[in-house]
C-alpha cells in the first residue's frame, strides 16, 4: 500500500467511530472521514462471531489484498475502518471486492474504475 498505512490505536479506530459516516452491505461495514493528509488511513476490524482466527485472518487478508490492487481508485486523505459482517465467513475474493467498491462509491470516496 503505497499512498496508505495501518490505523492501529484504539482511539484512531474510536475516532473514526464517532466521527466518521458509515454504509453497510451484506458483508461488509464501512466507516470513513476526512484525516487532513496526504495518505489514507485503513483500519480492519474482524468480531470473533464471525469465525475463528483463521477464518478472520483469512477475511482480513482478502481485504488488505483487494483494497491494495484498487487504492488508486480511492480518494486521498481519509481514515477509514472496515468491519467484517458474519456473511462474509464463506465470500470470496471477487465479492469482498465487489463489496468494498460498492461501500467506496455509496461513500462517495470511489474515484476511478481500475483495471482489475
Amino acid at each position: 500500500m503505497q499512498n496508505s498505512e495501518g490505523l492501529k490505536k484504539n482511539r484512531d479506530f474510536r475516532q473514526v467511530y464517532e466521527r466518521g459516516t458509515s454504509y453497510a452491505n451484506r458483508y461488509l461495514v464501512m466507516y470513513a472521514m476526512d484525516n487532513g493528509r496526504e495518505m489514507n488511513r485503513v483500519g480492519i476490524s474482524v468480531s470473533k462471531k464471525v469465525g475463528n482466527s483463521v477464518v478472520r485472518h483469512r477475511l482480513k487478508r482478502l481485504i488488505k489484498e483487494n483494497y491494495r490492487l484498487r487504492e488508486t481508485g480511492f480518494r486521498r486523505g481519509l481514515d477509514m475502518v472496515i468491519l467484517v459482517r458474519v456473511a462474509a465467513k464463506n465470500c470470496d475474493y471477487r465479492q469482498i471486492g465487489s463489496a468494498l467498491v460498492h461501500l467506496a462509491k455509496l461513500h462517495r470516496i470511489w474515484e476511478s474504475e481500475v483495471k482489475e
